[in-house]
């Protein structure tokens, strides 16, 4: 898309805003969505990819080398001169590739391209607490808005509910492919996504109406899941007592609890099975989100974290990795204070990073991982490391870097094709593999 000056929105029917520049990005979007839809479809699963740089991210970068893909993983990796491309594969070429990009936070496929009711299932307004909500049950692998990021070489995201409740729902991780959430489906589920944040207040009577509510709220939740987890373990334990004839037959059993999907889910949190994702971005609410990790033994993945650069020695002593915000998010509400060298400081400082698209109130509903990475190589972070935020590193705080995130042999043949520089915004993404598949290709 190329830039456009800020233009005032005016008013239509049904209260929302339109403006002429707005219309254009949406066409825009939506042409080159069906561009890239219309080459979706598999394209070989033998595949060659020569390039002139090919930053491997799990090593040192190899000028003029060959990438082969054999039945969707990777086979062989290395230098031209040293590596045979089979006879019959499909062979692409480009300046520079790289690991398909790893969005580590977004909602796409949830936040649907169209910016109307119909496909807004990012967020359920009707109560502050829901964990049991699922993301595969939302997720729609036909959104052109996939496509779309797809042909920027985005391959695997980490999506899901939106910040703006107490607890939203679930998370998941996906590939950029595939006509249902099955085909595209990584891991299920990946996260709780939590907000802690004037985005989760209420207006009264309702809650949580401020930040010490909130925190309350939680804890209330998290002491009713550890209570039914003990009393499912009791019931257990003695059903089996009953049965191994060690003398115990008269025992009275416990009575299991009532299933309840909201504390099964809050128990896995518990029992170390699933991290919580807090979205927090004042030094406050990213200490509170500290402070209950600690409390409750859980794992804890902090979002957005505008003022994390306040907090470095705590979050980098509890051993948190952060989902920093969008490089380019406006400076508003809970961000006024963001830096765009925060994801710098923090990688300086040891701490897991990555960054995200993260998820816009307008329309395209999302930002380019792609270009936010770009940003934050030019304010600290360098090129390797930037590009690691979105590829390797994603990858590992996602705990999927035994598939994605690096070029290796035996990882899933998931590349980007660039005809320069990926973060130079003049360059473009050639071709797109996942799996082994030519799932995007940019019309010669």
């Amino acid at each position: 898309m190329t830039s456009m000056r800020p233009l005032t929105p005016r008013r239509v029917a049904g209260g929302q805003p339109e403006c002429k520049a707005m219309t254009l990005m949406f066409r825009r979007i939506t042409a080159c969505a069906m561009l890239a839809s219309a080459s979706a479809s598999p394209l070989a699963a033998q595949v060659a990819v020569r390039g002139k740089t090919i930053h491997t991210m799990a090593g040192a970068s190899i000028t003029d080398g060959v990438v082969i893909i054999r039945d969707g993983k990777i086979s062989a990796i290395g230098a031209a001169a040293e590596i045979h491309v089979p006879e019959g594969f499909r062979v692409l070429e480009a300046a520079v590739v790289t690991p398909g990009v790893v969005d580590a936070h977004s909602t796409v496929g949830l936040s649907g391209i169209l910016n109307q009711k119909q496909d807004q299932d990012q967020l359920e307004r009707s109560t502050a607490i829901q964990p049991e909500l699922r993301a595969i049950d939302a997720y729609n692998p036909q959104d052109p808005l996939i496509a779309w990021i797809r042909s920027f070489g985005v391959t695997t995201i980490h999506t899901g509910h939106a910040p703006g409740e107490l607890i939203a729902g679930q998370t998941l991780v996906v590939k950029t492919k595939g006509n249902t959430v099955e085909e595209a489906l990584v891991v299920e589920p990946r996260a709780i996504a939590a907000t802690l944040s004037s985005e989760a207040e209420k207006e009264p009577p309702k809650s949580p109406g401020t930040r010490g509510k909130m925190v309350a709220m939680l804890r209330t939740e998290l002491i009713k899941a550890r209570e039914y987890l003990a009393k499912a373990s009791a019931a257990k334990a003695t059903a089996s007592d009953r049965g191994d004839g060690d003398g115990k037959a008269g025992a009275v059993p416990a009575e299991p609890p009532q299933r309840d999907l909201r504390l099964e889910t809050l128990g896995q949190l518990l029992d170390g099975k699933l991290p919580l994702l807090v979205t927090a971005n004042r030094a406050q609410d990213i200490a509170s989100a500290l402070r209950l990790a600690k409390e409750f033994q859980i794992r804890l993945w902090l979002d957005g974290a505008a003022e994390a650069y306040l907090l470095v020695d705590e979050i980098k002593a509890a051993g948190v990795p952060v989902i920093v915000h969008p490089t380019m998010a406006r400076a508003v509400f809970d961000r006024e204070n963001l830096s765009f060298e925060t994801a710098a400081k923090l990688n300086a400082a040891g701490i897991p990073v990555a960054l995200q698209s993260g998820y816009e109130s307008y329309v395209p509903k999302t930002r380019v991982v792609l270009f936010e990475a770009a940003l934050a190589a030019a304010n600290g972070l360098g090129f390797e490391q930037a590009l690691a935020t979105i590829t390797i590193d994603a990858a590992r705080i996602l705990e999927i870097d035994g598939r994605v995130g690096s070029l290796a042999i035996g990882k899933d043949g998931d590349l980007a094709l660039y005809d320069g520089d990926p973060f130079e915004y003049t360059s473009h993404c050639l071709a797109v593999v996942i799996d082994g598949k030519v799932v995007s290709e940019r019309p010669q």
